[in-house]
């Protein structure tokens, strides 16, 4: 295969070459890789795991790469085949709508190695696929699946199958395994020099009609923008905002320029829908959370998510990242009805605050709790008797140091001790 140049697709040379350093080191290791990559939207996370793809793709291994939605793979698939075109790399994409003849297709080239590469949605984790040398595999957005989840597809690649996360957003369960030394964590602390800060808005939903000149003066100079809504359609249970009611009313103030994408629109019409936007004939996309990940548009600039508060710290960050991805500045106004309870009041406040997605994961961790260290649970309050990982950080931290410098001794009474610490599969396997 043609060797990759790294440095034409980095952003940041020396965060994002300490990073990729870091997993190359792995891979050539003899122990198991359990890392994850954090880095904020946009801070080059993918091009560093397609890169390191390649080094494992040289030695004869397939890479598996999972997503959690048809948007996302498809748009890191489009992105591998841009990366790998200059090379004999063999790429393909398996969905839950993949259809019936291509999925045989697939399976038997994955099964016989003839994909190098597979990119795809929950799909990959299932029985029928079967890899003959499967040894690396890559989940992005880890934290929209579940521990069992991961575990299943990692182990189709055996018990040295190396395993790479990417997180904008750690879940709090993956920080404090991180401080137990039995993750590995790169941060990629930069972004591109040309990008901004997104200015964060918190106003009642009694406001709305502030925005409407906002909007009418973004649509003006050329831009666009997101309206994000929690449900499709109005619910007699729920007081919250529907993307349809919102499609109408934005309609009228801003007729023919309006889209509207959601989960249950089959792929053929989200595509042709995101096509527009991209192709600018939609100045305006209202969408529910579909569009959390995987949408990469640098001309849209601002961003309005209704009923904030009804929403996690993640998928606040999430939403939020789908602007400020270009070189102008980018808004975005978090909508609340009245009577916010406490921790919703809390969440938004740190949105306002901080654009760094690895202070929202500490925070999100204090608020919602850290999960089982044993087991599958990814958030809830624990008690420890002999010191708290939210208040007592700093002495994992310490103990974590010391762990990494008695592993660089090699000192032999300490290695079954050590497994704990840098074994994956034993931490998930006493979890069973």
């Amino acid at each position: 295969m043609e060797k990759l140049n790294k440095n034409s697709y980095l952003f940041n040379d020396i965060s994002s070459l300490k990073v990729l350093n870091e997993i190359e080191d792995d891979i050539n290791s003899d122990k198991r890789m359990f890392r994850l990559i954090q880095g904020d939207v946009g801070s080059g996370k993918t091009i560093l795991a397609l890169i390191s793809a390649a080094k494992v793709i040289d030695v004869n291994f397939q890479v598996a790469f999972m997503a959690p939605t048809e948007i996302l793979s498809y748009q890191h698939f489009r992105l591998a085949q841009k990366l790998f075109k200059n090379s004999t790399v063999n790429i393909d994409i398996i969905t839950g709508k993949t259809h019936a003849r291509d999925r045989k297709n697939i399976l038997q080239n994955l099964s016989n190695g003839k994909i190098n590469l597979i990119f795809g949605t929950h799909s990959l984790f299932q029985n029928k696929i079967k890899f003959l040398n499967l040894g690396y595999v890559i989940i992005d957005e880890q934290h929209k699946f579940g521990v069992n989840q991961r575990l299943k597809l990692a182990k189709k690649g055996g018990k040295n199958c190396d395993l790479l996360l990417i997180s904008a957003t750690p879940i709090p369960r993956s920080m404090m395994l991180s401080f137990f030394g039995d993750m590995d964590i790169s941060r990629l602390s930069e972004k591109p020099k040309y990008r901004k800060d997104i200015i964060t808005y918190v106003k009642p939903e009694n406001k709305t009609h502030d925005i409407w000149p906002l909007i009418k003066k973004e649509l003006s100079i050329g831009r666009q923008a997101f309206w994000i809504c929690p449900l499709i359609e109005n619910s007699v249970n729920l007081n919250y905002s529907s993307v349809i009611n919102k499609f109408k009313e934005i309609s009228k103030f801003f007729p023919n320029q309006v889209g509207l994408i959601h989960g249950k629109l089959d792929k053929c019409d989200k595509d042709k829908i995101l096509k527009n936007f991209f192709e600018k004939k939609i100045k305006i996309l209202v969408s529910t959370t579909v569009i959390e990940v995987g949408i990469d548009y640098p001309n849209a600039n601002t961003i309005i998510i209704e009923d904030s508060n009804k929403f996690g710290l993640s998928q606040l960050h999430q939403l939020r990242g789908r602007v400020g991805r270009g070189k102008n500045e980018s808004i975005c106004i978090l909508l609340y009805k009245k009577n916010l309870s406490n921790n919703a009041r809390e969440r938004l406040k740190i949105l306002r605050s901080t654009n760094d997605g690895f202070m929202i994961a500490e925070k999100d961790m204090e608020l919602r709790g850290f999960g089982d260290i044993l087991g599958f649970q990814q958030s809830g309050i624990k008690n420890f008797k002999f010191a708290d990982p939210i208040h007592h950080k700093d002495l994992f931290m310490l103990a974590e140091k010391n762990i990494k410098k008695i592993k660089s001794n090699k000192i032999k009474k300490y290695e079954n001790l050590l497994k704990l610490f840098d074994r994956a599969e034993i931490i998930s396997e006493i979890g069973n």
